[in-house]
């Protein structure tokens, strides 16, 4: 089976010779290709071959079309990207600085037209000519409830949702949401299969119940609807959502669940069963200080508890570059190993 087919197994229950092993290895691309960041990033075709390539050298089963969280403030004209070697590049300069740059934000009228996509254009064309028919590409997409925070930042986004002026709040919220409509869209047409859904207002975490309930969402439908939920991966980056997860379910249809390395694990597949995957994520944080055998073990834990009864993923979060190569091989290596089914 190939590992397309082995993801789509695990979704359904059908039976797979092993579970899905996805390994998230972006900024390592630039290294991989022995390029600054910069250079790295500037052109879709180095994105694409630093994915296949540590997608050969590692052997886990997806690539990426991500290259960094800031593109899609470019797509609403952020001119200002801050590399850094070390970390994922940011956004350096605000689109919205004050709350009357809302009303001057303009969505595109065709997302593949602008010049920012171009070479997230060119990155899908080639993943999917090289593996599309056989491996898992993934796409990031930030929720409309989330966007604002990488157009105006953070601590202003916060205040603008929690106290308002409530207008302006849902002025802006509705233009994300039509950009994410546009964009999912053109993810899907250009090759996406897996669509991670990061909307971090998604965990009682950072917003609590009651708000999660009345604001995330109503938006979240709103994001959805046009669409549908096929491909789509409910992901709260590293915040715990598991106290939520059977109304994500029941209200979105949302059924595949990127679960924190925060949360207890055997609750989260508990509560998703044979609905929909249980994707567990280790903690690669961790990982940076872990031995070789301490991976292992972790990876085995997790496998013990997620494999039984089918639909489970084994996965890691957006892997710092400070992890050793010894334990990514350490960790696929037992993924396959422990993941394998009779």
């Amino acid at each position: 089976m190939t590992p397309l087919e082995i993801l789509v197994a695990a979704i359904s229950g059908t039976p797979a010779p092993r579970i899905p092993v996805f390994c998230n290895l972006l900024d390592q691309g630039a290294r991989e290709l022995g390029m600054k960041q910069q250079e790295y990033y500037a052109n879709g075709e180095h994105v694409a071959a630093g994915q296949l390539k540590m997608r050969a050298r590692y052997g886990h089963d997806n690539v990426w079309s991500l290259f960094y969280v800031g593109k899609e403030a470019e797509l609403f004209g952020c001119q200002e990207i801050l590399y850094a070697e070390e970390g994922a590049p940011n956004v350096a300069d605000f689109v919205i600085k004050s709350y009357d740059d809302i009303a001057k934000l303009e969505v595109p009228d065709d997302i593949t037209a602008h010049p920012a996509w171009a070479e997230t254009a060119k990155c899908l064309k080639i993943l999917k000519e090289e593996v599309g028919a056989t491996h898992p590409i993934c796409a990031y997409l930030t929720a409309s409830n989330t966007m604002p925070a990488i157009l105006m930042g953070m601590d202003k986004w916060m205040e603008l949702m929690i106290s308002g002026p409530f207008d302006l709040r849902d002025e802006l919220l509705r233009k994300c949401s039509e950009f994410f409509q546009k964009e999912v869209a053109a993810y899907r047409a250009a090759g996406a299969n897996v669509l991670v859904y990061s909307t971090p207002m998604g965990s009682t975490t950072m917003v609590g119940m009651k708000r999660f309930q009345e604001f995330t969402l109503p938006w979240m439908k709103r994001d959805l609807a046009p669409g549908g939920v096929g491909g789509i991966v409910y992901y709260c980056g590293m915040a715990p959502f598991n106290n939520v997860i059977a109304q994500v379910m029941d209200e979105l249809d949302i059924n595949i669940h990127y679960v924190s390395p925060m949360a207890d694990l055997a609750e989260a597949k508990a509560i998703i069963g044979n609905r929909g995957l249980t994707c567990g994520v280790i903690d690669d944080i961790k990982l940076i200080h872990w031995t070789p055998e301490q991976t292992r073990a972790e990876v085995k834990r997790m496998c013990e508890i997620g494999k039984p009864g089918g639909h489970f993923l084994f996965g890691t979060g957006v892997m710092p570059m400070d992890v050793p190569e010894a334990n990514i091989k350490a960790m696929l290596e037992a993924a396959f190993e422990y993941g394998s089914t009779p």
